[in-house]
């Protein structure tokens, strides 16, 4: 039946055209009529491709039989993510109720990275055509390996203010919904609840898993997918030379007050889009460091500060009751009025730098965020194998803050003589309570104060009980839910906090 059904108008129209050459290897499915923006419409379907164009009248002219040219509109079948019949039902109906024909749903990228949502109504009044149809793009969907059919979700609802939870179950799980899949809901209740039921979780029950939250709560959701993989391989968790590989992804949703994972795999800070990638399967292969004391692994993760970048850290934390934007300006603000170096060398085989640092960087993806929208350290990228190394030695306050500034523009915030850089696969730092170390292999970093060690800021959560650390980077050891660095669009955001 054509869309309107038999009450229908009766109009001349042109006959079907043979349906558009498909390209090589695309073998029409199917064809049939559709009612498309109140047009009717030719529509085929293919395994890549859904294209349309109206049924248009013949020439009102006549003599010839010419054809009007009607413009065909295409979506990929790799953009959609959903399929749905679409149903008139009566208040209170909860099944069945009039076929009124197909919905479609697929993924745009609407500006700047931004992710959304649209929907595509194929409407025609047929149960079997549109059963037919709704059975072949069902089957079509299932074919993306990648997307995942079920997940276990962490939400930490002290995340930022206090938004966690709304982001989750008003912007992302209605997507998940859409896209029929399962999910695993634990709400943590403190710090380390994430890590202790990973550590007990049945992985293979899974495709993927899901945190909601800031920095913090990504990184102990890091550790432990990737701690729990170790334990599932029989490796003794206290010392990895070379750890294996996360069995599943992990989808970060950004609700935090720093989210630099997040916009380092979107490109923006924005929990629809991140879920987007997720749903749609978009997967990353990801380097991950490990950081170790002589007798114990302390933590995987993907980035680390020491010195100014863990001290700002360590006052935000002790000052949890502010607002948590003044929280971060006021440490910001605070550690730099009273900035310090450390008594610091750095030495190995191959190079030897000695002198006052004010900040050690070691980052092992590039680490978008809205202050650098190039990265912390954009020369690094997800997955190259290596660690950028970044010291900043000491310098006045007035250079300091220029090094700082040059992060939110588009100039070199490296191009200063007290700023170094280098390309590394292994580093330790180490306290330095006595002059002088045998060199042994890789770079060696040595810092103390008057103050004692100093913290550590490892993707944004503060680790405070090692002073001997060693940081050595794991190629793809892990996969991420979101795009590559260099496909992202540049971003114009900036930072007015310095």
């Amino acid at each position: 039946l054509p869309p309107g059904g038999r009450g229908s108008r009766r109009r001349r129209v042109a006959p079907l055209a043979a349906a558009p050459p498909a390209e090589a290897g695309e073998k029409p499915l199917l064809r049939g009529i559709f009612e498309i923006s109140k047009r009717s419409c030719d529509v085929v379907l293919s395994a890549r491709r859904l294209r349309w164009s109206p049924i248009l009248p013949e020439s009102p002219t006549g003599g010839t039989g010419m054809v009007l040219q009607a413009h065909e509109e295409i979506i990929e079948m790799k953009d959609v993510f959903s399929v749905k019949l679409k149903r008139r039902c009566f208040v209170g109906q909860k099944k069945g109720g009039t076929l009124l024909g197909i919905t479609i749903f697929k993924c745009v990228n609407k500006e700047e990275n931004k992710l959304t949502d649209c929907a595509i109504h194929l409407n025609n009044l047929s149960e079997d055509h549109c059963h037919s149809w709704f059975r072949h793009l069902k089957e079509i969907l299932n074919g993306f390996q990648n997307r995942p059919k079920s997940l276990k979700v962490f939400v930490n609802p002290s995340s930022h203010k206090r938004e966690a939870t709304h982001v989750y179950y008003d912007q992302v799980a209605p997507l998940f919904k859409l896209a029929n899949i399962r999910t695993d809901v634990t709400v943590t209740e403190y710090e380390g609840h994430a890590l202790s039921v990973l550590k007990e979780c049945e992985l293979q029950a899974f495709d993927g898993v899901v945190c909601v939250g800031g920095d913090g709560s990504v990184s102990e959701v890091a550790h432990g997918l990737l701690l729990k993989a170790q334990i599932d391989a029989g490796k003794d968790t206290n010392y990895i030379a070379t750890p294996v590989r996360a069995p599943i992804p992990l989808g970060v949703i950004p609700a935090g007050t720093t989210n630099i994972l997040a916009h380092t795999l979107c490109g923006i800070k924005h929990a629809v889009t991140a879920a987007l990638h997720i749903v749609m399967g978009h997967i990353q292969p990801v380097d991950v460091c490990t950081f170790s004391t002589p007798s114990k692994l302390l933590r995987f993760g993907f980035s680390a500060m020491f010195g100014f970048g863990a001290r700002t850290l360590a006052l935000a934390e002790k000052h949890r009751w502010m607002p948590s934007s003044q929280r971060k300006d006021f440490a910001f603000i605070k550690t730099l009025a009273d900035l310090k170096y450390a008594m610091s060398c750095s030495k190995d085989q191959w190079h030897q730098i000695q002198g006052h640092f004010l900040n050690v960087s070691i980052m092992a993806i590039p680490c978008l965020c809205s202050m650098a929208p190039r990265g912390l350290a954009p020369n690094t990228r997800l997955n190259n194998g290596s660690m950028a190394l970044i010291v900043v030695q000491n310098t006045s306050r007035t250079e300091f803050i220029k090094h700082l500034k040059r992060y939110a523009s588009v100039k070199n915030q490296f191009n200063f003589p007290f700023v170094e850089t280098y390309t590394v696969q292994e580093v330790k730092v180490q306290p330095r309570l006595k002059s002088g170390l045998d060199a042994k292999e890789n770079t060696y970093l040595n810092a103390a104060s008057a103050e004692g060690n100093y913290p550590w800021n490892i993707d944004g959560d503060l680790m405070k009980e090692a002073s001997e650390v060693h940081v050595r980077v794991h190629p793809q050891l892990i996969d991420l839910y979101g795009v590559n660095t260099d496909d992202l669009e540049s971003s114009q955001a900036t930072c007015n906090c310095i």
